[in-house]
């Protein structure tokens, strides 16, 4: 069976750092998968906060996980810093990808890289609505900054 290969952008404009705490820690002692899908929707919360929204209000419409793709590089660690770069990729009509990285403070070594797939949605209605431009040019217009 072909393992899943994610391809990174060249450039992450937004940045965060977190803790490994011990809740995040499995029986192999270090950190669990789906703790680690936690840790990147947390990061993904503060991408969004660093835009000036929320994941329920982007221009008045929210956002759903479509998909998501992990691909596990080292293991991670409790009490090691986390930093989890991310990127707005392949836009489509509905939504787009969020990119990641996450690596270990202040070694770099690569713990995890993957994207979430997220569309835009319309949760009075319950129906995808199409991406509102003002989200695309605000990423486009992101400069780098760690939150």
């Amino acid at each position: 069976m072909p393992r899943i290969t994610v391809t990174l952008p060249e450039r992450f404009p937004f940045a965060t750092e977190i803790t490994v705490y011990s809740g995040h820690i499995n029986y192999g002692n270090h950190l669990d998968n789906a703790a680690l899908l936690s840790l990147v929707s947390e990061a993904r919360v503060r991408f969004f906060k660093s835009l000036g929204y929320t994941e329920l209000d982007v221009e008045g419409y929210g956002i759903i996980v479509v998909d998501a793709a992990v691909q596990y590089r080292s293991e991670a660690h409790h009490g090691e810093v986390l930093r989890v770069e991310m990127a707005a990729t392949d836009f489509n009509k509905y939504g787009c990808d969020l990119a990641w990285r996450m690596t270990e403070t202040p070694s770099g070594r690569e713990v995890a890289r993957g994207k979430t797939g997220i569309l835009f949605f319309d949760y009075r209605i319950r129906k995808p609505v199409a991406m509102p431009l003002a989200f695309l040019d605000r990423v486009n217009a992101q400069a780098p900054l760690l939150d």
